[in-house]
């Protein structure tokens, strides 16, 4: 059913953003792994609604509850269940729209593929589901922090206001501002056209950009599970993302192959490249350098206007803009995206220790 991620290194999500719960299930977590409870708290806190004035009023404090797979602060090797209460919903806010299809929603597909749809919030299309992935990402970030990687993300564009490459910005900055933008100048901008968007009943889109430092070089598998490939799925599976470039990206087009081939030279211990336009990714393996990536994310769908639309009969309707939404997800999308790359590495990681014959 689509509701499972990872192969060795795997999770399950489950609940609706108006149902009583949200949660997750990690399998294949390593026994012994040290559980760090306020980690997990913190990640979902950056997540969380409520934050600022540039997102959603909804007031979810996202505070979790561990069932199963944690003893004495380790994990047993068993699967750990993680489950975050809702508190803050106001389901007679979409009551409007119980019959009614809205613009860009997956109102309607929902409805053709199961024939029963949840309204309240969007139910389980809602992007309070990915609650429940970043909980599962924090525990992926506490496994890769055992063997050096680093995944941090940031918001580098909102509108057309962009920040400076990520190798020019100090990422440890990130969390300075409530756009998540580690260029302060930039940030400014983009909290201002937040803000001005959402007094005009509107929302904006915006790219995230990922940056994953140490990845070893090495994993991937050569033709389907391409790592960027199962990035990429990993990234296109968040709600409102539209697109997902690695490395040069499109702009690579623009390049001759003299200008964009990485050189190799020896640095000692390790073999680098010059420069890093394939973003840390030759042939669907990590090569050692950092792998770097953009995130694209289209405007919230819901807006506080008036748009024509259908009902489920088929007949003309009007769909009013009610209930609490971002009037830019990029801010809160950066620990999602972060979560998402983490669970990833990790499972790739785990999945390269059968890869060749060690002894």
């Amino acid at each position: 059913m689509g509701n499972s991620f990872g192969t060795l290194f795997k999770i399950t999500t489950f609940g609706e953003s108006h149902g009583r719960a949200l949660g997750v299930i990690i399998d294949g977590c390593p026994a012994g792994l040290e559980i760090d409870e306020s980690f997990i708290q913190a990640e979902l806190t950056r997540r969380k609604p409520g934050q600022s004035k540039i997102t959603t009023q909804r007031k979810e404090n996202d505070e979790f509850e561990i069932l199963s797979g944690i003893f004495e602060g380790k994990a047993t090797g068993t699967p750990i269940c993680l489950v975050i209460h809702n508190q803050d919903q106001k389901s007679k806010d979409y009551a409007h729209i119980a019959e009614k299809y809205r613009p860009s929603h997956a109102d309607y597909t929902y409805d053709v593929k199961y024939g029963v749809r949840d309204y309240r919030g969007g139910g389980r299309s809602s992007a309070r589901e990915t609650a429940a992935r970043v909980a599962a990402g924090a525990v992926a970030k506490l496994y890769l922090e055992k063997i050096g990687v680093d995944v941090s993300a940031y918001v580098s564009k909102v509108g057309k206001i962009e920040a400076p490459e990520h190798h020019k910005l100090d990422l440890t900055k990130t969390e300075d501002n409530i756009v998540r933008c580690p260029d302060a100048e930039t940030a400014e901008k983009m909290i201002t056209l937040i803000d001005e968007t959402r007094k005009n009943q509107d929302t904006i889109g915006g790219v995230v950009t990922c940056v994953i430092k140490n990845t070893p070089a090495g994993l991937g598998e050569p033709v389907f599970d391409k790592l960027h490939a199962e990035l990429g799925k990993a990234m296109l599976s968040i709600n409102a993302v539209k697109g997902f470039e690695y490395g040069s990206g499109f702009k690579g087009v623009e390049m001759f192959g003299s200008e964009h081939n990485d050189i190799f030279y020896n640095d000692g211990d390790a073999i680098r490249t010059e420069t890093n336009h394939s973003g840390g990714i030759q042939g669907g393996i990590s090569n050692g350098e950092d792998i770097y990536f953009n995130v694209a994310f289209k405007p919230v769908a819901t807006i506080m206007k008036d748009q024509p639309s259908v009902d489920s009969s088929g007949e003309d309707a009007t769909v009013s803009g009610k209930g609490r939404h971002d009037p830019c997800v990029v801010p809160r999308a950066v620990p999602i995206v972060e979560a998402m790359a983490a669970l990833v590495i990790a499972d790739f990681y785990l999945m390269n220790q059968t890869a060749k014959l060690s002894i």
